[in-house]
């Protein structure tokens, strides 16, 4: 008898245990909190507004819920720290969607006389309805039918609205003349005109002349209205992909930083999809999600709201939010570094800088990786860094840009040599020695030497070639071991790499593990531990005949040779066997960065000649003026991307910027 019980308390337990606590949805209003109950499967948490729902998400109080990108802003910035991890999806529009402004046919304003009209917008700080807009008419400027505002100092920007507009409604302002056309002003489906529907609700009802929404909103309405375009001419509601004011991110589900969580919400919702998830009853609509809604896109883990809205829409709204301040080009350049010595070489540059006082131009930002780096640099706390080629490639994805490009010819160093035609390359080549009788086409089964994962010259190249020859997206079964720093340290990918003291650092992708790099992969085949390295044309004479490192002074060049899918050559003939020619190393920063950083290196050049975070190799710096994908060629970017049709071959925070809403904001 007390074996049954027992074995009753157990059984309920583990039913507790399997019971996960359900996921609590934060609804704004009576509508949402009907629609959710009804639904079922979902905790209901109701609270006043959208911010109250982000503080009781940020505390643990509740969840998830959706949010459009001008609160994906506000839910990212600590202390809330709330990450997008689900994208509403429009059918064939993907996750994205276009602001326009709607307006009746028959009136006779355009973009440029919208002054002294009466104004229909979705909400106070949302994309579509404020955001986008009031942005707008701050670039066009009070000469050209616009907004001038000197920012916050002068005076708040609500107020300025309020004297550009006769009268308006934006749901959520403080100041009454633009609550004069809501009814209550409540930034919630309490107030008839929140929201795309009640904007639109707005101008349809006579109350406004221009209402500020999503090109699907007035697409059932399309013979009695038109766009304003910013050209300054109409168009009908049809043709919102050449008549709209910006390409902006879908609405997205927003949680805490929990990959449990995120996989119960996704979970949970999958169910409801077939019960009325992306259905709204009743006059009000978008309750929960958007009515157009057609599926939920899953985010990577990664995603933040910076990485989701992307750079230039977030800076877009950071402008509208707070204080403008005036670009000081003096102020400092935070450099990022990678590893021991690019830290203590950073330092030494910084400490030439230094005035007097000890202050310097220059502040060095240690990282433990690139991709780290790269998120300083994108969330401001960070201004630049020097990378590989394929790293340029995964910088661009995320809205970084090249400023400047290592040169390598002095002749071309000469004041006025620029463009694309100047810039540095060189060639990826596959070193193996003299006597050893390994071939590109016996490669398969060896052990090799690589610069690190995700590197141009180490990585992508010889990769993209044996993927594209084989079709085997596990590189583990290419190479009988290797030393390919930055791979899972538990592969054989990392088997052959050296690590410091104990084996500290081993495989990681900096200075600190030794066979990391140009330098580091050849001394793996110098030393013996693999028998081909992937490297540049000048690598091998950079460390041998008694140059370079300690390590490498006992090594003569021509105790190596090329080999290349035509043959093998001597190391001199790089020209005629290669893998591939790849761009040079570049510093990325973020757009609004590259001026400063351009003018800071040119500076230093003139007056510290030797830029020691750069390669030996490098004659000059010189300014990059075009996109990644024009600096890194398309010979490259196919190269790129057949190899990253392998999946584990992209970087996650490569995955996280390219499955984003939207790439740019025009």
């Amino acid at each position: 008898m007390k074996l049954f019980i027992i074995c009753g308390v157990l059984s309920c337990l583990a039913l507790v245990q399997a019971d996960p606590q359900p996921v609590r949805w934060c609804l704004k209003s009576e509508q949402e909190l009907k629609k959710c109950q009804k639904l079922g499967s979902l905790a209901c948490v109701q609270k006043p507004g959208t911010l109250d729902c982000i503080k009781a998400i940020q505390n643990g109080e509740a969840d998830a819920i959706t949010l459009d990108g001008g609160d994906i802003y506000t839910a990212g910035l600590l202390p809330h720290n709330l990450h997008p991890i689900l994208a509403e999806h429009y059918g064939t529009e993907a996750t994205c969607y276009y602001a326009v402004a709607v307006v009746k046919k028959g009136t006779d304003f355009d973009i440029n006389k919208l002054r002294g009209k009466k104004s229909c917008h979705t909400g106070l700080g949302k994309t579509a309805g404020w955001n986008i807009p009031i942005s707008t008419l701050l670039e066009m400027g009070e000469k050209d039918g616009g907004i001038t505002w000197g920012g916050f100092d002068e005076k708040p920007l609500e107020d300025v609205v309020a004297e550009f507009f006769s009268a308006s409604c934006v749901p959520g302002a403080t100041n009454p003349k633009l609550c004069q056309l809501c009814k209550n002003c409540k930034r919630s489906h309490e107030e008839p005109y929140y929201d795309l529907n009640g904007a639109f609700q707005c101008l349809k009802d006579g109350v406004g002349d221009v209402a500020f929404v999503k090109h699907l909103t007035a697409l059932n309405d399309g013979d009695n209205y038109e766009l304003l375009c910013k050209d300054g001419t109409r168009k009908a509601v049809t043709e919102y992909k050449t008549c709209n004011w910006a390409r902006v991110p879908a609405h997205a589900v927003v949680s805490r930083s929990d990959r449990d969580l995120a996989d119960r919400i996704e979970d949970v919702l999958n169910t409801l999809k077939g019960k009325g998830l992306f259905s709204s009853e009743g006059p009000v609509k978008d309750l929960m999600f958007k009515d157009s809604t057609t599926e939920l896109q899953r985010l990577p883990e990664l995603t933040t709201s910076y990485i989701f809205l992307g750079g230039e829409y977030w800076n877009a709204i950071h402008s509208l939010r707070i204080e403008k301040t005036p670009s000081d080009s003096s102020k400092k350049i935070r450099w990022c570094t990678v590893g021991t010595v690019q830290t203590e070489k950073c330092d030494e540059w910084s400490t030439f800088l230094s005035d007097d006082e000890g202050d310097s131009r220059l502040e060095c930002e240690p990282s433990k990786t690139v991709q780290d780096c790269f998120k300083k640099i994108l969330y401001d706390q960070a201004d630049a860094i020097s990378v590989d080629g394929g790293e340029v490639y995964t910088a661009g994805t995320c809205g970084l840009v090249p400023a400047m490009v290592e040169q390598y010819n002095e002749a071309m160093c000469t004041p006025g040599t620029t463009g694309s035609e100047g810039f540095s390359a060189f060639y990826a080549v596959a070193v193996v020695h003299k006597d050893s009788d390994v071939t590109w086409d016996r490669l398969q089964g060896t052990t090799s030497c690589h610069t690190a994962v995700g590197h141009a010259a180490g990585w992508n190249i010889p990769m993209s070639l044996l993927h594209e020859e084989y079709k085997n997206c596990d590189f583990t079964r290419y190479f009988s071991k290797s030393c390919a720093p930055g791979a899972d340290l538990d592969s054989t990918l990392c088997a052959l790499c050296k690590g410091g003291e104990a084996g500290k650092d081993k495989c990681k992708a900096s200075s600190d593990e030794p066979y990391y790099g140009y330098s580091g992969a050849f001394r793996c085949l110098a030393e013996g531990a693999g028998e081909v390295a992937f490297i540049k044309h000048s690598t091998v004479a950079e460390n041998t005949d008694g140059n370079g490192p300690a390590w490498a002074k006992g090594f003569k060049s021509s105790d190596f040779k090329l080999i290349c899918p035509t043959g093998s050559a001597a190391i001199t003939e790089y020209v005629n066997c290669n893998l591939a020619i790849v761009p040079a190393h570049a510093v990325v920063t973020r757009p609004e960065k590259h001026g400063d950083i351009v003018s800071f290196l040119k500076d230093q050049q003139i007056n510290f000649s030797t830029l020691t975070l750069f390669r030996e190799s490098t004659k000059c710096l010189q300014e990059v003026k075009q996109s990644y994908q024009d600096f890194l060629g398309p010979k490259y970017l196919n190269s790129i991307k057949s190899l990253h049709e392998c999946k584990q071959s992209r970087s996650e925070l490569e995955e996280a910027c390219t499955a984003r809403s939207c790439p740019t904001m025009a």
